[in-house]
């Protein structure tokens, strides 16, 4: 079969590989419709490995470089297990892509992404969705209804992540909050945000076509961070700062600007990954009672249905519509040229690339 490999920084390559083996008894086979290209991708292309295991195994997968990449996609079940008797060939899955030791204290804990040896597929080994086949647990796979298009499946990991924030953060019905960022999470963090009840949202971008999308998805009003003090417009129109922000562009303004558009008592979410340590001041949670707080992914293991299953089902009803963050749809073949360096571009002015 054909698989996108990660050997290195800026090493990713379309080659034939041996199909993975199994399913085994408690495994799905699925073929794999649509996976997305996600930030973390994007930054293992660009300054990695950081993630991806290298010089050493991955505790869980046994697996390192070169690693099948891919943990956004959704595709449909071709074979199942001798112990899985609640799905069948042809049935349409997306997948959450955690995957966890069970043993650690916050495996015990219930808390599977946090795991104190934990991964993902198509990043730790063990498979990954830019391939044509990939097997995994039953566990991980999440049935879509018939009616949803497959290649949205693709997008129930970036919006469950939105989701995930905005459930873990102390975001009220009636509250206003702020997005610093509209990439593809800060885009579902937005939608996330309207339907926990935020009654006025405003999201931070500087590229025009991501700030036009956070308006389409449900922002009330759009700044960019290059030509207005977000701090002070945010202020001025909510009369003293909002209630809750999230921090989605990984770059220190970004995460002083939005600590400071909140009110006193005020709450931060940070979403993002930085590649290195940022400055921040802790005047400012003292003087206003601020908090300051992160989230990872989302609920994994037993727990995979938890948030996978509700985000799904908004896609459904329309309460999330993943349509707005899908900027291209490409073959796997162009991955490279019209995938990853397309997405580094900033002339291309790309979102989310199936």
């Amino acid at each position: 079969m054909r698989a996108a490999i990660y050997h290195g920084q800026e090493n990713v390559r379309v080659e034939s590989v041996v199909a993975p083996a199994g399913p085994g008894a408690e495994e799905i086979r699925i073929a794999v419709t649509a996976c997305g290209i996600c930030g973390s991708d994007l930054h293992e292309y660009a300054a990695g490995p950081v993630a991806i295991p290298d010089e050493h195994p991955h505790p869980l997968t046994g697996d390192t470089l070169p690693v099948p990449l891919g943990h956004e996609f959704a595709g449909e079940v071709t074979e199942v297990g001798a112990d899985v008797d609640d799905l069948s060939a042809g049935d349409p899955v997306t997948v959450n892509p955690i995957l966890y030791c069970g043993e650690c204290r916050q495996c015990a804990a219930g808390h599977y992404n946090r795991c104190a040896s934990g991964g993902f597929v198509g990043l730790s080994g063990g498979g990954g969705g830019l391939t044509e086949e990939v097997v995994v647990s039953r566990e991980q796979a999440i049935r879509l209804p018939d009616a949803l298009p497959v290649e949205y499946g693709a997008l129930a990991e970036p919006f469950s992540v939105g989701f995930h924030a905005v459930r873990t953060a102390p975001l009220d019905p009636g509250d206003s909050a702020a997005v610093y960022g509209a990439g593809p999470i800060g885009l579902a963090t937005i939608q996330a945000a309207r339907v926990a009840g935020a009654d006025t949202v405003y999201a931070v971008e500087p590229k025009d076509t991501r700030r036009d999308r956070a308006g389409v998805v449900g922002a009330d009003e759009t700044l960019d961070p290059t030509a207005t003090d977000t701090v002070e417009r945010i202020h001025e129109r909510t009369g003293g700062g909002v209630d809750v922000s999230f921090e989605v562009a990984g770059v220190e303004q970004s995460i002083q600007d939005a600590i400071a558009a909140t009110a006193a008592g005020g709450h931060t979410t940070v979403i993002s990954q930085f590649g290195d340590a940022v400055e921040v001041d802790p005047n400012a949670f003292v003087a206003g009672e601020r908090s300051l707080g992160g989230t990872l992914a989302y609920e994994g293991g037993p727990r995979s249905d938890e948030e996978f299953g509700p985000v799904v089902g908004m896609f459904a009803s329309g309460a999330l519509d993943p349509a707005p963050l899908v900027s291209s749809r490409i073959q796997l073949e162009d991955v490279v040229d019209d995938g990853f360096e397309a997405l580094l571009d900033p002339d291309r002015e790309e979102v989310k690339v199936l």
